[in-house]
């Protein structure tokens, strides 16, 4: 148990669905209000342990985003128990945390800060991400004046240097021109090579996926219906797409 770093015990997440905004806000004042229920997470149990590089397969709706949501704590299960354990860095929505009036370097260490890192690291790691990031003299000026391909550079930047111990990416290594792409692939392979990073790769991709993982689970309707090893787990998910 030591060397579990991931742990969901019969987690179920649960979504209140409304006709309209309208409905939801009254809600808030009226519990009679009606709306319909969906599961989409349902009684999942899975464990990672430290090192393990598991990928994460599913149809649109499968249940990945919440799974990886409740990992990072944006959101919490409706019932069940999730025990995470190290400094997890999540490439979701990468440009998320930036406030538009800050430069790019006020904005590492804005998101180092909401990553849980103090100023002194930060300061080890800011011309690392810097040099990463690849977008020069913009690094001083304000974000909003950033193109959404720089913000993604910054936030991937940010994201890939901060030294994870739980490194989760859900469909992030598109950013940028073939170039960069690579040298982002390159970046998580070094990372996911020291034995104590976790990695959670949820994607489309079975072939980026078989590069990185050695063990995969699939998702159907909330559910998880394998988990095995990478090569078992990609004919499976590619027979239910058949479906």
């Amino acid at each position: 148990m030591e060397d579990v770093v991931i742990k969901f015990n019969h987690v179920t997440k649960m979504y209140k669905l409304f006709k309209n905004d309208k409905k939801r806000l009254l809600y808030t004042f009226c519990k009679k209000i009606k709306y319909t229920e969906k599961k989409a997470v349902n009684d999942v149990n899975f464990e990672i342990k430290r090192g393990e590089s598991v990928a994460l397969f599913g149809r649109n709706g499968a249940g990945k985003s919440t799974i990886l949501k409740m990992i990072t704590g944006v959101c919490f299960p409706t019932t069940g128990e999730i025990e995470v354990k190290g400094r997890v860095s999540a490439l979701l929505e990468l440009t998320s945390g930036f406030d538009p009036e800050f430069t790019g370097k006020e904005n590492i260490y804005l998101k180092g800060q909401l990553l849980g890192l103090k100023d002194q690291e930060i300061r080890e790691l800011e011309q690392e991400i810097i040099n990463f990031a690849e977008i020069e003299e913009y690094i001083d000026q304000p974000v909003r004046t950033y193109s959404s391909g720089m913000k993604a550079r910054l936030g991937f930047s940010i994201n890939v240097n901060i030294r994870p111990e739980i490194l989760i990416i859900d469909e992030a290594l598109s950013v940028g021109d073939e170039e960069f792409k690579r040298k982002c692939v390159k970046k998580v392979n070094e990372i996911v090579a020291n034995e104590n990073v976790t990695l959670l790769f949820v994607t489309h991709t079975t072939g980026v996926a078989k590069e990185f993982c050695q063990r995969g689970m699939v998702m159907e309707k909330g559910k998880v219906t394998f988990d095995g090893d990478i090569e078992s787990a990609i004919e499976i998910y590619n027979n239910s797409l058949k479906k």
